[in-house]
């Protein structure tokens, strides 16, 4: 099995064909070290600050089995370390030599499974609900952004290897959540790897819109904190309006604004989401990872 693992070097890293072709492969590649502990840092102060941060905007629900789901979501990028992120040279271009043409951000979300009580999320696809937005094909990815370290302890991220050339799988409310279907799941799971994606701080995910994935309870004593920038292709355009963004064209900045930002309370332009009105098209309630 080839490497889906690379580790990224400033000035050094590129989207080779060889990475390419273990993302449409695999359905994902891993990039170890894409923010520096300082980048890391800064973003950690937008979430959680002496003035509360972003987290002022978290709502929570139950996952179903006793323990709570802790999630942020809202549309557009802003001027925040979270948006320069979003918009910043590495993470809008390697997204779009994956998914092989011009994206925008369709959403930004963070969860939090805070120490011994964060949730779990059922086996799923992204584009499973985000089709029902309109979304004519699956030309989009998500980048998953360790804040703190996730291993199984603290339920980390796990994917089945390649599912996304399993297509679009239907799914259905489980536990409070949208959840794929259960039987081709579990076929899948017989002839699929079951990987779990353990992170350090600043590693980064990027995964297909179609890739099955899941997350167990944190059932340790340390939280683990994700940020998730979700990216469509600008010829994606959803035909509905909804919940998340159309087609906007990203202000793509340098990388080095992601240090130097230091807007850390003004979330002015991001357009949150009320839970209440998180909802797509078809009425399902959308989850995360």
């Amino acid at each position: 099995m080839a490497s889906t693992e690379y580790t990224y070097k400033r000035g050094e890293f590129k989207v080779t064909e060889q990475i390419k072709s273990d993302f449409d492969r695999d359905g994902y590649i891993i990039v170890r070290k894409l923010f520096d502990e300082e980048e890391i840092e800064n973003l950690s102060r937008t979430l959680e600050n002496e003035n509360g941060g972003m987290r002022k905007m978290a709502y929570q629900e139950s996952d179903g089995a006793g323990a709570t789901l802790t999630m942020i979501q809202w549309k557009h990028p802003g001027t925040d370390v979270s948006g320069i992120i979003a918009r910043s040279r590495k993470m809008v271009g390697i997204s779009e030599k994956l998914l092989g043409g011009e994206v925008y951000q369709y959403a930004g979300t963070v969860n939090m499974k805070d120490a011994r009580s964060g949730g779990q999320h059922w086996w799923h696809q992204d584009y499973g609900y985000w089709y029902n937005n309109g979304l004519l094909f699956p030309d989009m990815l998500n980048v998953f952004i360790a804040v703190d370290k996730a291993d199984r302890a603290n339920g980390c991220l796990q994917v089945l290897r390649g599912s996304h050339l399993a297509g679009r799988l239907d799914h259905k409310r489980l536990a409070g959540q949208t959840g794929a279907d259960e039987e081709r799941v579990k076929q899948l799971q017989k002839v699929l790897e079951h990987v779990y994606v353990e992170m350090g701080p600043g590693d980064a995910l990027f995964f297909h819109c179609n890739l099955l994935h899941r997350s167990d309870q944190n059932r340790s004593d340390r939280r683990r904190r994700v940020y998730i920038v979700s990216y469509n292709r600008a010829s994606n355009n959803p035909v509905y309006e909804h919940y998340n963004a159309s087609y906007t064209p990203l202000d793509i900045v340098d990388d080095e604004e992601i240090k130097t930002c230091s807007n850390h309370t003004d979330f002015s332009g991001k357009e949150f989401m009320d839970p209440d009105d998180n909802k797509n098209i078809s009425g399902t309630k959308v989850g995360e990872n």
